[in-house]
């Protein structure tokens, strides 16, 4: 800090993630509806879509072969092959919007976090679990958008990805979407009040600057 003059801070990066069918759409969805100043980022998938879901605005629906030489260009920031299906977070839009000071929303598979940690360490990593494992198939089930099988490769890996948890910053456990999207405003409010990222921001470079 310079003259007494607040410096411009960098976005950050806030990642919310956790095992398959925690709800972590319904939780971005509520967030964005609370209008606190945060762009998402629109992940890549090579799956169809599922009813109602629209091309650039849930994901960016690709085939294979487009997914493939998107990922040997370099233009993910992170990628993942996640039950049978690619996925990955296109880097210029996440890029640009950080450096112009804008914070930016990931929610992600706990794959693609591991990727995002080792480049970016200082994003915010967010854990999204449900109560217990029953609750997690009981919405596994309820939401109707898988088959029995895939439901039960997604119940398999439960134990494996809580196991993650150690890696995050913070833990809010979805029980409640009203209750679980305030304690994510929580943490976002808190995070853009800390003084070491104002510093951080005005002295220092990130990975993604290099």
């Amino acid at each position: 800090m310079h003259d007494g003059v607040l410096p411009k801070r960098k976005g950050i990066l806030f990642v919310i993630s956790g095992p398959s069918g925690v709800g972590k759409g319904t939780l971005k969805d509520t967030l964005l509806k609370q209008q606190i100043d945060i762009q998402y980022s629109v992940s890549a998938t090579t799956r169809p879509p599922r009813p109602g879901e629209v091309h650039g605005e849930h994901y960016f629906f690709l085939s294979k072969d487009t997914f493939c030489q998107l990922v040997e260009q370099g233009e993910f920031l992170e990628w993942a092959l996640v039950y049978d299906h690619y996925y990955g977070t296109p880097r210029s839009f996440v890029l640009e919007n950080l450096q112009k000071g804008q914070d930016v929303l990931l929610e992600i598979d706990i794959q693609g976090a591991r990727q995002i940690r080792h480049q970016f360490p200082e994003g915010v990593f967010i854990f999204i679990a449900p109560p217990d494992v029953q609750e997690l198939a009981r919405r596994l089930r309820k939401r109707g958008k898988d088959s029995i099988e895939a439901i039960e490769k997604r119940l398999s890996s439960y134990a494996e990805e809580m196991a993650q948890l150690q890696h995050y910053d913070y833990l809010v456990v979805n029980d409640r979407v009203e209750a679980a999207a305030e304690k994510l405003v929580a943490i976002m409010v808190a995070e853009r009040c800390r003084v070491t990222r104002l510093i951080r921001g005005e002295d220092n470079e990130t990975a993604f600057d290099k």
